[in-house]
């Protein structure tokens, strides 16, 4: 099940657990007062780490794996990728946590298996079946029907999603066996194509905006198509300016350590790919910092619209620019001229 929800983030470490402390040689627990053994020091690190999740992996665990591996003090994902699902999944560190919602935000690319004749209740192979049928498309049917999902459509989210309904998740009612009743939502999806093609099953990559569900696309195809179909494979391919050149795999960070990791690691800036940026005075920069607008001088500078600062190279301030003015949304601390105090 793919889902956009909210970001997840995973702060400091748990408290400490007495099951965990040293026990002595004759099997009792030190006295009390007794030195711990030294824990690895949470470090500042700040960046994105795309992991090539793979399947069976939670998005939560995908987070702990990454800020160990790293020793950070923080981290969170930018769109939860299911279990089931394998694929691009950015990870933020440090102050790139400020900067998730533009990559959320971003466009989003797949490549899923749809299986035919089975249409389950929460639109995957983890589902029980509600409807089946004996008729399998065509590749030539199914690519007469893709052009339906192109473009801005009208969707209707799966009964098992992280939508919210009264406040309870569409998947918690759909759980304890609740009447779950969801209302179409637009969305866009700029291409579908069939990739392969057999009588059971079909392959199809898809390109698409936020709070799209890949699952609806295969529940409602399959619908059409009169043969009925649910996803059975997954994988996302891309998220926001995120591709799979970029990722790395569990095992090389695992393998690096967090002194060996710094390969892995984005600038927190590469979020803002599709943003203006205005490079500033260091006097500029401090006004940021302190959460105050600066004036934009210059025939480049952006008039209108989101944009970003930066003082001799470093992220300084992320905002909406106002008649001319940048006024800070989000400030950085990164280092470098532009926090040293004057």
């Amino acid at each position: 099940m793919i889902n956009e929800p909210t970001v997840e983030r995973t702060e400091g470490s748990a408290p400490p657990n007495p099951a965990d402390r040293p026990v002595a040689a004759e099997g009792r627990r030190p006295p009390r007062g007794a030195p711990r053994p030294d824990r690895p020091k949470r470090r500042d690190v700040n960046g994105w780490v795309i992991l090539d999740k793979g399947v069976g992996m939670t998005s939560t665990h995908a987070v702990a794996v990454v800020k160990r591996a790293f020793n950070a003090k923080k981290a969170g994902h930018a769109g939860t990728l299911d279990p089931l699902a394998s694929g691009i999944l950015p990870i933020a560190l440090g102050e790139a946590t400020k900067t998730v919602p533009f990559v959320m935000d971003g466009r989003k690319a797949y490549v899923f298996t749809v299986t035919w004749g089975i249409e389950t209740d929460t639109d995957d192979a983890e589902g029980r079946p509600v409807a089946t049928s004996e008729a399998r498309p065509t590749r030539e049917a199914v690519e007469a029907a893709l052009p339906t999902f192109i473009g801005a459509i009208e969707q209707v989210p799966p009964r098992y999603s992280a939508i919210k309904i009264a406040g309870e998740r569409a998947y918690d009612l759909a759980r304890d066996g609740e009447e779950v009743v969801l209302v179409a939502r637009p969305v866009q999806i700029d291409h579908l194509a069939v990739v392969e093609h057999s009588p059971e099953r079909t392959v199809i990559e898809a390109a698409c905006g936020k709070g799209t569900y890949v699952r609806a696309i295969a529940r409602d195809l399959g619908r059409l198509l009169g043969c009925y179909g649910h996803v059975s494979a997954l994988r996302r391919t891309r998220v926001g300016p995120f591709t799979e050149a970029d990722s790395c795999q569990v095992a090389a960070l695992e393998e690096a350590g967090p002194d060996g990791n710094a390969g892995h690691l984005h600038p927190v800036e590469t979020a803002l790919d599709a943003v203006p940026s205005v490079p500033v005075s260091r006097d500029m920069a401090l006004r940021l910092m302190r959460g105050q607008p600066v004036i934009l001088r210059g025939r480049d500078a952006p008039v209108e619209g989101k944009a970003f600062a930066t003082c001799g190279g470093i992220l300084v301030a992320v905002g909406d620019v106002e008649r001319g003015e940048l006024v800070p949304h989000r400030v950085f601390h990164l280092g470098g001229t532009a926090n040293r105090p004057a």
